[in-house]
């Protein structure tokens, strides 16, 4: 073999050991560093391959890694985000480790795997894949398999990847929101820090630069396309925020609360009452906002009635109205 042939190294050795490198540093790794010194660049280096084929080949291996849900930090230029040729590389560690603490049984195990297998590879989220990851990694044998059938299930909305990079590389977004009861919707200009799923639909939790507040944002409301901006912001202001926007989410629901009769045995019974407690007439059912949960109950269609409080029942009954007009059933 000729002296200058680059050196055989596999790929999947060399992403574990790009994964272990930026892994094991706090202040991140430039571009250059990484090829000089981690092993699988390293060797093709020094066997001749060109610097722009090793920057390529770290690029495919970045984005490569990005898609299984290792969360690649990219720590630019304060002054010029969008200029990277000192840019660093990390992987944080408190987002890719598990707790010291965290035990599972076997059959939670197999629970959780069953739940893994129900989202499409395309639409799991990274945090997804990555749990999946760290939870085989344990090393517990799964002793109780679940048989039966697992269905796929798609529900990422189309903004989700782009807020999604905007959060891994600190980047201000706009994008048109459409709140109820308005007829125009309006560009808001948000620091996004965390990505929540609350109530079976994502939020995205972030600062919202014009109103100078913490704000959350429902997905399925955000109108046309998310912009990701050239203007950056501090990295340590995610710390904590998926906990925070959670905690805002229950507070908000914790002053809302619906009574419900719903029948047993259906498909609304079986999906309110993971959230409900019971009462003497029904159940009791906590929401964040009622035209979102409006729409949830009309789905349900008879399986479930509202008792209270008034303008909830309004709300689903102008639904099923709709439904019911735009279908002709009442002609």
């Amino acid at each position: 073999m000729p002296a200058n042939a680059p050196a055989k190294n596999p790929p999947e050795e060399r992403l574990v050991n790009l994964v272990v490198a930026l892994m094991a540093t706090d202040q991140g790794l430039t571009k250059d560093t990484i090829l000089t010194s981690v092993a699988g660049y390293r060797e093709q280096g020094a066997a001749g391959a060109s610097k722009d084929a090793l920057e390529k080949m770290f690029e495919r291996d970045k984005e490569s890694l990005r898609g299984l849900g290792v969360p690649i930090e990219t720590i630019g230029d304060w002054a010029d985000p969008d200029d990277l040729r000192e840019a660093r590389y990390r992987v944080p560690t408190t987002e890719y480790e598990l707790p010291e603490d965290i035990e599972f049984t076997p059959a939670e195990l197999a629970l959780l795997n069953l739940a893994g297998g129900v989202w499409s590879e395309s639409s799991m989220s990274d945090d997804a894949r990555s749990g999946l990851r760290k939870i085989k990694a344990l090393g517990i044998p799964v002793d109780e398999p679940i048989i039966g059938y697992s269905p796929r299930i798609s529900l990422r909305d189309p903004s989700f990847p782009l807020l999604q990079q905007a959060i891994e590389q600190s980047r201000v977004v706009t994008f048109s929101y459409l709140k109820p009861g308005e007829e125009s919707p309006r560009t808001r200009r948000v620091r996004p820090l965390a990505l929540v799923e609350y109530e079976a639909r994502w939020h995205v939790f972030g600062i919202d630069v014009d109103a100078a507040g913490d704000r959350t944002f429902l997905l399925t409301r955000i109108v046309g396309p998310v912009t990701v901006t050239r203007e950056s912001f501090d990295p340590a202001l995610r710390e904590g925020a998926g906990d925070r926007a959670l905690r805002g989410l229950e507070d908000v629901a914790a002053h809302h609360s619906s009574l419900l009769e719903v029948n047993p045995g259906t498909e609304a019974a079986l999906r309110l009452a993971r959230r409900a407690t019971p009462a003497e007439q029904g159940i009791r059912v906590p929401y964040v906002d009622i035209h979102v949960f409006a729409e949830e109950l009309a789905s349900y269609g008879p399986e479930v009635r509202v008792v209270e409080p008034a303008e909830l029942r309004d709300q689903v009954i102008a639904r099923l109205a709709a439904a019911r007009d735009l279908n002709g059933a009442g002609s």
